[in-house]
C-alpha cells in the first residue's frame, strides 16, 4: 500500500503542475483576446466601406477588369486556409481545415484544380503530413496578425490570379521572382477558409470566394423620391479599379486575418478553462484513492498489531 500511496501523490504532483500550466495559458489567452476583439471591430468599418466603394466602381462603370470579370472557363481555382501557429486550440485548426477540405472537394468535384496558400503552422503541418502541394505559406502571426503579412498574402493571391498575362509575367522577370522555374498555371477563382468569431461561446468556420469580385446588382426599381448615385471616375475607371482591388483583396484578408485571431484566443481560453477544471477533478479522484489507501494501509497496520497481541496473549495462556 505505501507504494502505490506513493504512487498517487505523484500523479497529484504532476496533474497540478499541469493545471497550473493550462490556468496561465488560460489567463493569457483571456487577457489578449479583449485586444484582438478591439482590433477586429476597429477593422470592420474600413473594409466596409472599401467594399461599398469596390462595388460602386464595379457596379456603375461599365469597364471589364480581370478581377472583376467572370471567366468563360474555370479549371484551377486557389484557396487560402487560415489556421494557427500553436496548438492547445481545441478543434480550431482542425475545423478550418475540415471547411477548407470539403470546399476542396466541392471544387474539384466541378472539375477544377486546387492550389493550396497556408497561413499557420498547424495547416503546413497538415498538408506537409499528407504530402500536399503548398504553393505558399505564412506562419508566426497567427494570434497577432499584422497587415504586412496581410499584404503579402493579397498580392501572392493576386499574382495567381493574373498570373496568364504576360504583363504580369515580364514584371515578375524584373523583380528576378521565379526566375529559372516553370511559371505557374494561373488560377480563374480564389478562395478563402477562416474562422469567423461570432462569440466566446461560438467560432464558426467559413469559406468566401475572393476573387473574382462578387457584383450583386438589385432588380428593384427604384421609386419616385430616390435618387440614383453619380459617379465621375477620375482618370477613369479601370485606373481607379487598378488602385482599388488590391487594396479591397489585401482588406479582406487583413480582417480575416483579425476575425481567426480572435477565434483561436477564444478556442484557446475555453480548452483551457476545460484542461483545468479536469486537472482539478483528477486532483480530486487521485486524492480521495490516496486517502482511501492510506486508510486501507492504517487498517491493515491496526490489523496485523491486534493479531499479533492476540497470538501473543493465547501463546501465554498456553504456557500458563
Amino acid at each position: 500500500m505505501a507504494v502505490s500511496l506513493r504512487e498517487y501523490r505523484a500523479r497529484i504532483r504532476s496533474v497540478e503542475s499541469t493545471k497550473k500550466i493550462t490556468r496561465a495559458m488560460e489567463l493569457i489567452a483571456a487577457s489578449r483576446i479583449i485586444k484582438a476583439q478591439q482590433r477586429a471591430q476597429a477593422a470592420a468599418p474600413y473594409a466596409r466601406e472599401l467594399t461599398r466603394a469596390v462595388s460602386a466602381v464595379a457596379t456603375y462603370s461599365n469597364v471589364e477588369h480581370p478581377l472583376t470579370t467572370e471567366p468563360q472557363e474555370s479549371n484551377r481555382a486557389a484557396i487560402l486556409v487560415v489556421t494557427s501557429d500553436r496548438g492547445l486550440a481545441g478543434a480550431y485548426s482542425s475545423s478550418a481545415v475540415k471547411e477548407a477540405e470539403q470546399l476542396a472537394e466541392k471544387l474539384r468535384g466541378e472539375g477544377k484544380e486546387v492550389d493550396l496558400y497556408v497561413s499557420g503552422r498547424k495547416g503546413v503541418a497538415y498538408y506537409s503530413f499528407r504530402r500536399r502541394e503548398i504553393q505558399d505559406s505564412w506562419t508566426g502571426h497567427s494570434d497577432q496578425p499584422t497587415y504586412e503579412v496581410a499584404r503579402e498574402m493579397g498580392e501572392a493571391l493576386i499574382d495567381a490570379f493574373i498570373a496568364g498575362t504576360d504583363a504580369q509575367r515580364a514584371e515578375r522577370g524584373e523583380r528576378g521572382e521565379g526566375g529559372g522555374g516553370t511559371q505557374r498555371p494561373p488560377v480563374q477563382e480564389v478562395h478563402m477558409v477562416y474562422t469567423r468569431f461570432r462569440s466566446m461561446l461560438v467560432q464558426e468556420p467559413t469559406a468566401v470566394r475572393l476573387l473574382p469580385l462578387e457584383i450583386v446588382e438589385s432588380e428593384e426599381r427604384p421609386t419616385e423620391d430616390d435618387v440614383l448615385p453619380l459617379f465621375e471616375f477620375e482618370p477613369g475607371p479601370a485606373e481607379v479599379l487598378d488602385a482599388l482591388l488590391p487594396k479591397y483583396v489585401q482588406s479582406r484578408v487583413y480582417f480575416a486575418l483579425l476575425q481567426a485571431a480572435a477565434s483561436e484566443l477564444a478556442a484557446r481560453q475555453r480548452a483551457m478553462k476545460s484542461a483545468t477544471d479536469n486537472a482539478e477533478e483528477l486532483i480530486k479522484k487521485y486524492t480521495r484513492i490516496a486517502n482511501q489507501a492510506r486508510q486501507a494501509g492504517i487498517t491493515q497496520e491496526i490489523s496485523e498489531i491486534v493479531g499479533g497481541v492476540n497470538a501473543l496473549a493465547d501463546a501465554n495462556a498456553a504456557n500458563e
